[in-house]
């Protein structure tokens, strides 16, 4: 684990980008843009936003700047919209409907700045008979048919944190979509609007699966699939200390490796064989459980058999690899993910904690010349 080296300027560097204030997939979008070098300035109402952490610790406004508006309040729309003028890129994350309401959907905004790349952040999207319903991460993903995907065969669906759909579905999609945007507004002059929604995202995720469904290598149902966990090659097992092992040795090649250092090499049913595949399951298990975690670890170590520990959150950090890596940082005490990805010329970084509210209100006016923005900040 390392602490943050010193501010790189990022490949976004130079690209403005206003963030309307909300939860969830949202500000890591932001976040994400801010971490690629863009100036993000987050517009946050009086009196916050709902937080699950307090704002010293919420990492997805790191890289921000922040300034208060009360969209509600006679000069707030105005503000808005000078600083959409003057930015590259505007995210929200209202129901349909809001932003126009309160005077800065994408036609107010667009009338200030043709070029605006005006980027839309919801779990059901702009238009559809659900897009004015409220929702939450898990309820976006399962009517997609992603989350019923998930799980043992005989046990419910399982949860997988909000990470698939928010961020996954989410703001990964909205962000490539404002990058795409971005560009074309460069070529063209002329900015558009990006509806990015959880449940289009996350469906796209399942690319894949559904053209094996379609050839028939696929079975509609959770727990027997060759990348669900149904192959006993494939999935998670416990060792003696109660913790697990992940295997994906997929490719015979590796098969036999593995089964080499598992020790079951020559006494294994066959792989090949989908009616022994129990049989293999608890041979591969009760094997696990004659070791610890870190004994398999060890044993595994320096191979290809494609099998790694199962870590906590506060164990990750310390693995050999990410550390060498540092694919986690410290920064002000706060152990967090490092920017990802990776740029040989543009290096991103982390170049500064969360984003308080209205503490850059100051700089913020100075910088986008936007003196009325001192008056809430």
């Amino acid at each position: 684990m390392t602490v943050a080296e010193a501010p790189g300027p990022g490949p976004l560097s130079g690209v403005r980008v206003v963030e309307l204030a909300g939860i969830g997939p949202g500000p890591f979008a932001a976040m994400l843009l801010g971490d690629l070098g863009a100036d993000v300035v987050r517009v946050d109402r009086p009196g916050g936003t709902a937080l699950v952490v307090d704002a010293d610790h919420d990492v997805t406004n790191r890289n921000k700047r922040s300034v208060i508006v009360d969209l509600k309040a006679e000069d707030g729309p105005g503000l808005v919209l000078d600083l959409a003028e003057r930015a590259d890129v505007l995210i929200e994350g209202f129901r349909p409907g809001v932003a126009e309401r309160l005077g800065v959907g994408p036609d107010a905004c667009h009338a200030r700045n043709p070029r605006l790349v005006y980027g839309r952040m919801t779990g059901w999207g702009q238009q559809g008979p659900l897009a004015p319903r409220a929702g939450h991460d898990i309820g976006y993903l399962a009517p997609t048919g992603v989350l019923g995907m998930i799980g043992a065969p005989d046990g419910p669906p399982a949860v997988p944190a909000n990470l698939l759909g928010d961020y996954a579905g989410g703001s990964l999609y909205l962000v490539v979509g404002v990058l795409a945007a971005l560009h074309h507004a460069r070529e063209t002059g002329t900015g558009q609007v990006v509806d990015a929604a959880i449940v289009d995202g996350a469906a796209h995720l399942s690319t894949l699966i559904h053209g094996m469904l379609a050839a028939g290598g696929w079975q509609d149902r959770r727990g027997v699939n060759l990348l669900d966990g149904g192959w006993p090659f494939y999935g998670t097992y416990e060792t003696a200390d109660g913790a697990y092992m992940a295997v994906g040795a997929l490719e015979e090649h590796f098969y036999d490796e593995f089964t080499e250092r598992l020790g079951i090499a020559g006494q294994a049913p066959d792989r090949r064989d989908p009616a022994r595949w129990e049989e293999l399951r608890e041979t591969v298990a009760a094997r696990f459980r004659t070791r610890t975690r870190a004994e398999w670890t060890a044993r595994f170590e320096d191979s290809d058999a494609c099998v790694a520990p199962v870590l906590s959150l506060r164990e990750a950090p310390h693995h050999p690899h990410l550390a060498a890596r540092g694919t986690f940082i410290e920064v002000a005490g706060v152990t967090q993910p490092a920017p990802a990805p990776r740029f040989s010329a543009t290096p991103a970084s982390v170049r500064g904690g969360p984003a308080r509210p209205g503490a850059a209100a100051a700089d913020v006016a100075h910088d986008w010349g936007i003196p009325g923005l001192l008056k809430d900040g």
